[in-house]
């Protein structure tokens, strides 16, 4: 693993899920992980505000949880992921839903990190969405590239992600004060991206794993930008989770209260990229 800034300015990094497919559908389930249930989905529906009859893209849908639930409220959406294993667990899944919900829906295998947009019409969808993946994505200028052009004028894209500052793998920790009787989240590095295992099963010999890139918060800024797309709403995210009775419960649950898990931003399209 290189820390270098030439590493995440460097040209596409293969990152698809496939060989940890299975281990992450079981992570989400079918409907979501407790914080997609609790937190990430009501977030990114008040962000989005679908209605029926709307067309929503999600980039990097894993197992399509996200459209399932577009589906569920009348919304047409198109699910696109680089890993052909979870677009075929999200067409299992989606076997479950009434035949109406059903055809609301479409799954196909394209990469992310390059240029999707080719594949669909031009300024067709209403809005887009990429929901705790982006950072496991590199490079992102394509994304959000790809995604301003399937985006109506005015069209709104929703991203959630691990806060940056707050959740960089292996460089941000919770650590107690015993003095102060504080817990706190230690903070060791930020500005310089960097690449970072996920490791499906650790402690395990020859354990699969895939990467997460860390990016501060200018770079997906910048990203957006160059591709006409404007930061209307950032929105920090807090656990919903609190600890358990004992002596550290009530600084541990002030503690989630005020360093955010999530970061979510909300662009619109104001103009197209080949216009800038």
């Amino acid at each position: 693993m290189s820390d270098s800034r030439a590493t995440t300015d460097s040209g596409s990094i293969p990152t698809a899920w496939s060989d940890v497919a299975d281990w992450y559908d079981q992570l989400v389930g079918e409907s979501g992980s407790d914080y997609h249930q609790n937190v990430v989905l009501p977030g990114t529906i008040r962000l989005l505000k679908p209605h029926p009859g709307q067309f929503v893209l999600d980039v990097a849908c894993g197992q399509g949880v996200l459209t399932r639930l577009l589906a569920s409220r009348g919304v047409r959406a198109v699910g696109l992921d680089a890993s052909k294993p979870l677009i075929v667990s999200a067409r299992d899944h989606a076997q479950k839903l009434s035949p109406e919900q059903q055809n609301l829906l479409e799954y196909r295998v394209l990469d992310a990190s390059k240029d999707f947009a080719s594949f669909f019409s031009p300024s067709s969808f209403d809005s887009a969405a990429c929901i705790l993946a982006i950072q496991n994505i590199h490079p992102i200028q394509p994304l959000c590239s790809s995604v301003s052009s399937c985006l109506k004028p005015h069209g709104v894209f929703v991203i959630v992600m691990m806060h940056p500052h707050f959740r960089g793998p292996k460089e941000t920790h919770w650590g107690w004060d015993q003095k102060t009787g504080t817990q706190y989240r230690r903070v060791d590095r930020y500005l310089v991206p960097r690449k970072a295992p996920i490791i499906t099963h650790p402690g395990k010999k020859d354990s699969t794993y895939t990467w997460s890139f860390h990016k501060p918060l200018e770079a997906y800024v910048k990203s957006l930008r160059n591709a006409g797309l404007l930061i209307d709403t950032i929105e920090e995210w807090t656990s919903h989770k609190t600890s358990q009775p004992g002596p550290r419960q009530a600084a541990e649950n002030r503690a989630r209260k005020e360093i955010p898990l999530f970061m979510a931003i909300r662009a619109i399209k104001i103009f197209s990229p080949k216009a800038s």
